[in-house]
């Protein structure tokens, strides 16, 4: 059974993660934190934080159920912002949440070539299909269809952004009830 091999594989992938989650001094489960392959293959939907921006947690695309925060202090805004751009190779979805728009435009023009996909002020969900191109940047590449009509700016360096001018008040979806 091909698709068990598949699910298996990555069950086995996210599990290494949580144990590395469990043998860190500088992680921390705030939420889930656990998995269970006794009737299929369910990890809990976690929350992870480290204390070391630099965790291999941090910086590697793990598309499981695991976040991984970094609480950092407020004077190192402008550190934090470069550390983000530099410290991984991959750049698929990334968000940032603020309402002065200073800081906005700031975390914008430092943050330009993060993420092929960027949130400000909005879930980071990924794209809207059929609404916005989808595609990573760096490594996370670009996911471009060949044939559709986003094909062309394969060759270009786009990124899509979303800002909302109202604040969010719930995490939800109107179609979640």
């Amino acid at each position: 059974m091909l698709q068990h091999f598949f699910f298996f594989q990555s069950f086995a992938r996210i599990k290494k993660w949580l144990e590395h989650v469990e043998s860190s001094p500088n992680l921390t489960v705030i939420a889930g934190g656990k998995c269970d392959d006794k009737v299929g293959y369910y990890v809990q939907p976690s929350i992870i934080e480290t204390k070391d921006p630099l965790d291999p947690i941090m910086k590697e695309e793990i598309f499981g159920p695991i976040v991984a925060v970094y609480v950092y202090p407020a004077d190192q805004y402008q550190e934090i912002l470069h550390l983000i751009d530099t410290s991984t190779p991959y750049g698929l979805t990334g968000a940032i949440f603020a309402q002065d728009k200073n800081v906005i435009a700031e975390a914008s023009k430092v943050l330009r070539f993060s993420a092929g996909n960027f949130y400000i002020n909005d879930k980071s969900t990924g794209s809207v299909v059929a609404q916005q191109p989808f595609g990573g940047a760096r490594i996370s590449g670009t996911n471009d269809k060949a044939g559709g009509p986003h094909y062309i700016l394969r060759w270009t360096s786009p990124q899509s952004v979303k800002e909302t001018h109202v604040p969010l008040t719930t995490w939800r979806y109107p179609y979640m009830g």
